[in-house]
């Protein structure tokens, strides 16, 4: 008889699925190799190449194989920190910095180490709130509203704490946001900052996306708390490198105690970044001419999809604002509610599972990123369209990205917006 262990499975862990964005990829491309023509909107992986120079490096630095410190490469340390001064205002030195495998993987320690609750408002990515979960740490999910463009307000984060001041709570920023794409003002920063200060909150200010916010203008909240507040930033998304799997925490320096304990778990599960990926890193994050090109065209491509896909929806009868950057939209199909409860779609999972089978464009329900199950809502991410060959375009095209520009170097997302259009119409 087969050895049949038995099940002792982590209560935490029971009821956990994959990922919902890893899950929908997944079943995009097991759609394609049936023959089905889907697009790809629902992982959120950067349409860019990887700039030619960060290749280089790596293609330079691909004999390293050392274990490197713990902490990270001290080049690396350097350049990020210096990035971190020169992108988003944020002052740190080479020692704040910590190098992990993704930054999705040092979110996950931080809550490990840090004993409070989580507080993340909703909509919010997908993984924040499983990680606490795996964990065991209280969830505590900030409502906010599509008047307000998702955001989260000091008022209502204030509120939170004072039904049990003096808890301790990590709250997650994460700006220009994954599902929606929009930003905070200066004001409101300000605003979430003196809350923060007042309560002794710690804040993990998400700006993975900071260098994809369509002026250019990003700030860090941490100008305005510096002491509470630790900047999460990475590879993935301004520098298309998902796969490469490297993230940075920059930590102050009253808060080198968590950075110290996360190196701990770090030294006793994967040891270190890749040799080869942290020495490469350095010339990504040391950044030049190259790389502000790159990030200019990049920046047009994604304002010109989102304002294209924005247009339609708001002929559509949808009330969605622009996005300040990234590359998602989250709208709300509320206003058209009756139509879509005559064709039987009462919840955003039924909203995207017919979306996906009448026009074959792949999204994700809103109840992903924590919103209520009945509100028709879905995160789309515009990313289905070769990079290279749109920033190639860009590049050579001096006005306007218009209609034409996007059909010809963007068709994939043009056809998908389109038929998207014409499913609500019918």
């Amino acid at each position: 008889m087969p050895f049949q262990p038995d099940v002792h499975l982590n209560l935490n862990v029971r009821g956990l699925g994959v990922s919902a964005t890893l899950a929908i990829n997944e079943r995009s491309n097991a759609l394609r190799q049936q023959g089905r023509d889907v697009f790809k909107f629902g992982l959120g992986q950067s349409p860019f190449p990887v700039p030619p120079a960060v290749v280089s490096a790596l293609q330079e630095f691909a004999a390293e194989k050392d274990y490197l410190p713990v902490k990270g490469l001290p080049a690396l340390q350097g350049a990020i920190a210096r990035y971190l001064d020169r992108e988003h205002d944020a002052a740190f030195r080479a020692e704040d910095i910590m190098i992990g495998p993704g930054s999705k993987e040092l979110m996950f320690i931080l809550q490990l180490v840090y004993y409070g609750d989580l507080v993340i408002p909703t909509p919010s990515w997908v993984s924040y709130a499983p990680q606490a979960s795996i964990i065991g740490r209280r969830v505590h999910w900030l409502p906010t509203h599509r008047e307000n463009q998702w955001k989260l307000s000091a008022e209502s984060l204030d509120a939170l704490c004072q039904r049990d001041p003096g808890r301790p709570r990590l709250v997650i920023l994460n700006y220009p946001a994954n599902p929606h794409g929009y930003t905070f003002t200066d004001a409101e920063l300000r605003e979430i900052a003196d809350v923060a200060r007042y309560h002794r909150l710690i804040l993990l200010s998400d700006e993975i996306y900071g260098r994809l916010q369509y002026n250019g203008q990003h700030r860090s909240i941490a100008r305005y708390y510096p002491e509470g507040t630790i900047i999460s930033d990475g590879m993935s998304k301004w520098c298309g490198a998902g796969g490469w799997r490297l993230g940075a925490f920059a930590f102050p320096p009253n808060l080198h105690w968590l950075r110290d304990a996360m190196a701990t778990v770090a030294s006793e599960t994967y040891t270190s970044v890749a040799a080869p990926i942290q020495h490469a890193a350095v010339t990504a994050f040391d950044g030049g001419d190259d790389l502000d090109d790159y990030l200019f065209q990049a920046r047009r491509i994604l304002h010109a999809l989102a304002s294209y896909q924005v247009d339609s929806y708001q002929q559509a009868g949808l009330d969605l604002a622009m996005p300040d950057g990234a590359f998602y939209l989250f709208p709300d199909f509320t206003p058209l509610e009756g139509r879509l409860r005559d064709r039987g779609i009462r919840d955003s999972g039924a909203l995207c599972e017919s979306l996906l089978n009448d026009t074959g464009v792949a999204t994700l329900p809103g109840e992903a990123f924590g919103r209520p199950a009945g509100e028709l809502s879905l995160r789309q991410a515009f990313v289905d369209f070769d990079g290279q060959y749109a920033l190639d375009g860009a590049a050579a095209h001096s006005g306007e990205l218009d209609r034409a520009f996007l059909q010809q170097h963007c068709g994939r997302c043009i056809t998908a917006m389109d038929r998207i259009a014409d499913w609500l119409a019918g």
